[in-house]
């Protein structure tokens, strides 16, 4: 189960030189329901996604490198390629009344820089290990507008943009 809640980025923090940055290219082979492809630096994989929008499934399949390559000839729509930078929330903040257990507070941001055409749009993403926590969650004032019931934001529909 992947619970997750999006925001818009316009201004980017700080110290993002100092975080993990990954390159992800992905690409859709069905968007009903989702099946997409990705490489992530050097890893390649198969996810199947059901439907929801702050909760859905998600499976992860290994794929080689040549499998994945076969794969994205057959894709549909847009191929999209972006740098994901990963930061700790060190101090995350939650709605009065709820206390998280401290061994689930390793939270982080998944912050998503699209590149052409796409650009210059950034979302950044939170996992969660629960709904409760996820609506319970205080963003930093750096995380925008919260777009995680706007489906507009899915890539799967990005796939589908036309330009």
């Amino acid at each position: 189960m992947e619970i997750e809640r999006k925001f818009l980025i316009e201004k980017l923090p700080a110290d993002l030189s100092s975080c993990k940055c990954l390159l992800i290219e992905q690409a859709y082979l069905c968007t009903d329901p989702v099946i997409r492809i990705r490489r992530q630096d050097e890893e390649y994989y198969m996810t199947y996604k059901g439907k929801g929008l702050l909760a859905r499934e998600e499976y992860n399949l290994p794929l080689n490198r040549e499998a994945y390559e076969h794969l994205l000839t057959k894709a549909d729509g847009n191929i999209i390629s972006k740098r994901r930078y990963l930061i700790p929330l060190m101090e995350p903040a939650f709605a009065s009344g709820y206390t998280p257990k401290e061994e689930l507070l390793n939270l982080k941001v998944e912050l998503d820089i699209f590149e052409p055409p796409f650009a210059p749009l950034m979302i950044a993403e939170v996992e969660f290990p629960d709904e409760e926590m996820a609506n319970a969650f205080i963003p930093p004032a750096w995380l925008g507008e919260d777009v995680t019931s706007n489906r507009e934001y899915h890539n799967s529909n990005l796939s589908k943009k036309v330009f």
